[in-house]
């Protein structure tokens, strides 16, 4: 809305940072907008422990992300009309691509036990702070994906497919799976998908959370393509240059060796990268949400 900004979380602003025809209100729930004829025109949210609207001078701009915005759409009538119609929201403009065309980086991880205690397993003590916040070095420098690179894991592929993810750590279940020993962890990722996952209304409040169907790995060529991806990381972790380094193969495992087992591993182990994209597609087609303007 021209004049106003709303966000939701923990943005932090200084007086400087603000102009005077800027309202910043933080910790606000939007319900939906609202529309005057064919021009969305206020927006209703909660503020506190009250409903508001606020009037749109000129245009009101939806940058919720690829979850929100889509909510936000649907709750204001503007979406697949059979789903909306099915938890009772009324439909104002039907357009099946909102919500739908949801796509993200899959990754799965190759780990290794380290023979040597240099990995960020014990980064996290007292002494390494104050060695980061005084000189600004130290493990707590790390950014943890050290180093990295992209490969094609077909001929058939014009530019790379899969990209790689090396941490000193182990980096397993988005870092939540713990162990006591020094290890370092390959991340083949999906840089291209073709699956497709959608993002739709568990009901018609606005508090309710989306139903998000992530959907990977379900065109097979993905499977393809992160088996390959997996089958590099574990050539690079085998070669000369990590022997003074690696102890053991964690994850997969020496015992997982053929397709079918890596397949399993993929399915146990298959993690996001956390960019999900494409539910407001940009576009001409009839999945398209918005145009090029």
């Amino acid at each position: 809305m021209a004049g106003q900004a709303e966000q939701r979380g923990g943005g932090i602003f200084t007086s400087g940072d603000v102009a005077s025809n800027l309202t910043v209100r933080t910790n606000v729930q939007v319900f939906d907008i609202l529309f005057e004829h064919k021009r969305a025109s206020l927006v209703s949210f909660q503020d506190g422990d009250g409903s508001k609207q606020d009037r749109a001078e000129r245009e009101i701009i939806v940058c919720a992300g690829a979850i929100g915005s889509p909510q936000l759409l649907m709750l204001s009538g503007i979406g697949p009309a059979d789903h909306l119609r099915s938890i009772g929201v009324p439909v104002l403009c039907d357009l099946p691509g909102v919500g739908a065309n949801l796509q993200d980086h899959p990754a799965v991880p190759v780990a290794y036990e380290c023979k040597q205690p240099i990995t960020l397993a014990t980064a996290e003590t007292l002494a390494n702070l104050v060695r980061y916040t005084a000189f600004k070095t130290g493990p707590l420098s790390s950014n943890v994906a050290e180093a990295g690179g992209f490969v094609r894991t077909a001929t058939a592929c014009t530019t790379p497919d899969v990209q790689y993810h090396f941490a000193p750590g182990y980096f397993v279940e988005h870092g939540f799976q713990k162990i006591k020993e020094h290890a370092y962890t390959f991340k083949p990722t999906l840089v291209r998908p073709f699956s497709r996952g959608s993002i739709t209304l568990r009901s018609s409040n606005p508090l309710d959370s989306p139903v998000i169907r992530a959907n990977y790995f379900a065109d097979a060529r993905d499977t393809q393509a992160v088996l390959e991806g997996l089958r590099i990381a574990r050539t690079i972790g085998e070669a000369a240059a990590f022997a003074r380094y690696r102890k053991r193969e964690l994850l997969p495992g020496p015992d997982v060796k053929d397709a079918k087992a890596l397949r399993l591993h993929i399915e146990k182990y298959g993690e996001t990268l956390y960019h999900p994209v494409g539910t407001c597609k940009m576009g001409r087609d009839a999945w398209s949400v918005v145009d090029s303007n």
